[in-house]
């Protein structure tokens, strides 16, 4: 990862999950800027820089939850890996579906990994951090 702090857009309609996940992100050590959005149809005009969001910063990582008002995450995901420019920005579905239906879709779609959100607050924050840490430490990203 660059010198630069990594961007990431969280995608997901629950106020307490957001709380959780920001929560969690923020007492890292990889100090993210974190930008959200509460449906589909922001998360598709932020990740096209339309409207409000023509000067939004290009996400390193985008995390999405699958339930979303205005536009399902499924749809997101499938314009998201379908334009080019975008593609290779890595997507993770975070949600409380366990649903091999919607893992196998997901992936078919292009996301990049596959997140159940767990039932209790340790977990749920060590699985924020273990998305955080393998896409900023393990993985290899383009620029």
């Amino acid at each position: 990862m660059s010198p630069t702090k990594p961007e990431i857009l969280l995608v997901d309609d629950s106020p307490a999950d957001l709380d959780l996940t920001l929560e969690a992100l923020a007492s890292s050590t990889y100090q993210s800027r974190v930008n959200t959005v509460p449906d589909g149809e922001e998360a598709i005009a932020y990740l096209h820089r339309a409207g409000a969001y023509s000067n939004a910063a290009r996400p390193n990582l985008v995390i999405l939850d699958l339930n979303l008002p205005r536009k399902d995450g499924r749809v997101v995901l499938a314009d998201f890996k379908s334009d080019p420019a975008l593609r290779s920005v890595p997507v993770v579905i975070f949600t409380t579906s366990h649903s091999r239906q919607d893992i196998a879709r997901c992936y078919a779609i292009g996301a990049n990994c596959y997140v159940s959100k767990p039932g209790n607050l340790k977990d749920f924050r060590t699985a924020v951090q273990a998305i955080e840490q393998y896409w900023f430490s393990v993985a290899s990203l383009p620029d």
